[in-house]
């Protein structure tokens, strides 16, 4: 249908308890940069705007108001980078921080590093890799490999693995089939 309304999530806003905290871990350890800040009468409470991206105001958004005794109903925010070495350099950060829940993973479709940030919420960093395959589908990621070795291993893995496509191929017929809708 050409008159489809096709949304894309440009940014996720939380309810954060520590402000200080969240907003420190936010620029030292993903890099995002404060774009804004202030106060919501409404909320009662300050409001931070976040990105890393020049075109974009914000892309993450950091509000007062979080209880004490509420849990994350976060599932996960998931952040790209560009390369390999962005990944690694990203793992070796959150190692460097004492994150809970470290768990580096090949998804065969992706290479990802989950972790919580302070307040409990599940974090991922992501590289989508050059393959397909059906998902859930995971394996440990050893950053001590090289780049290449990473990406042999991994197009081994998915080859193995029933429904295997390239993903230039799967991602050309997943826009045909959203044509047809």
């Amino acid at each position: 249908m050409t008159d489809q309304i096709k949304p894309q999530l440009s940014h996720a806003g939380m309810w954060v308890r520590d402000m200080d905290r969240m907003v420190s871990f936010y620029t030292r350890v993903l890099g995002f940069n404060i774009t804004d800040r202030g106060f919501v009468e409404r909320y009662n409470g300050h409001i931070t705007f976040m990105s890393n991206d020049p075109s974009m105001h914000h892309q993450v958004i950091l509000a007062e108001g979080r209880p004490d005794d509420v849990p994350s109903t976060i599932n996960q925010l998931s952040f790209r980078v560009r390369s390999l070495a962005e990944l690694r350099v990203m793992y070796r950060r959150v190692v460097e921080e004492g994150v809970e829940n470290l768990l580096p993973r090949n998804h065969g479709n992706a290479w990802s590093v989950y972790f919580d940030d302070p307040e409990g919420n599940n974090l991922e960093v992501y590289l989508d890799s050059p393959f397909h395959v059906p998902q859930p589908f995971g394996e440990y990621l050893d950053f001590d490999m090289a780049d290449d070795e990473i990406v042999t291993l991994t197009e081994e893995l998915c080859r193995a693995t029933e429904g295997y496509r390239p993903r230039d191929e799967w991602t050309a017929d997943l826009a045909d089939a959203m044509d047809k809708n």
